[in-house]
């Protein structure tokens, strides 16, 4: 059987990460020197490891956070959900996802895991719509938006700088009425 096969047929779930799942979080997202999944995730922002010291100086943003949730696979921690305010007035956020453990990746694992985050987050804030921008080098990413019913709202030409060529960076957008019509 494919991973493919094998992780479709596995339970995704999305929760706050909790204290005792620093150490596995650590390893998956800033141990490494230089990680498969930062190729993917906005590769042309600098990443630099830290030690596991260095990490849980900033703990209070990973646990038990409204805006950082894990996503797992059988209970297993393998990526990371998060959103920030653009413009909370206006109540403008974006969301980003991270999987961390390329095993995970091609799978539908990040497509169930963001249709959950983003069901929960219409579900707990008055959002008018939700978004996310990825690059054009990250096509896995743009086809997930294209599955969950996302729009294409802006294509910024060769703005990303990476490994000596330019690459778009796109915007993708749902407003929750078009949500509530898939669901």
């Amino acid at each position: 059987m494919y991973l493919n096969e094998v992780t479709k047929l596995r339970e995704v779930t999305i929760r706050p990460i909790v204290e005792e799942e620093l150490i596995k979080y650590w390893e998956l997202s800033a141990k490494e020197e230089s990680p498969e999944w930062k190729k993917w995730d906005a590769p042309y922002f600098p990443y630099e490891p830290k030690t596991f010291e260095q990490f849980l100086e900033k703990k209070h943003h990973y646990i038990n956070q409204d805006d950082v949730w894990g996503i797992y696979v059988e209970n297993l921690l393998v990526g990371s959900l998060c959103y920030y305010w653009e413009h909370e007035e206006s109540l403008w956020l974006e969301i980003g996802i991270v999987i961390y453990d390329p095993n995970y990746w091609n799978g539908g694992v990040g497509t169930e895991a963001m249709r959950l985050w983003i069901t929960h987050l219409f579900n707990e804030l008055p959002l008018v719509r939700v978004g996310y921008t990825t690059w054009s080098g990250n096509e896995r990413m743009i086809k997930v938006g294209e599955k969950l019913g996302m729009t294409m709202e802006a294509r910024l030409r060769k703005c990303r700088f990476y490994n000596g060529v330019y690459y778009d960076s796109i915007r993708m957008g749902l407003l929750r009425e078009e949500w509530e019509r898939r669901i």
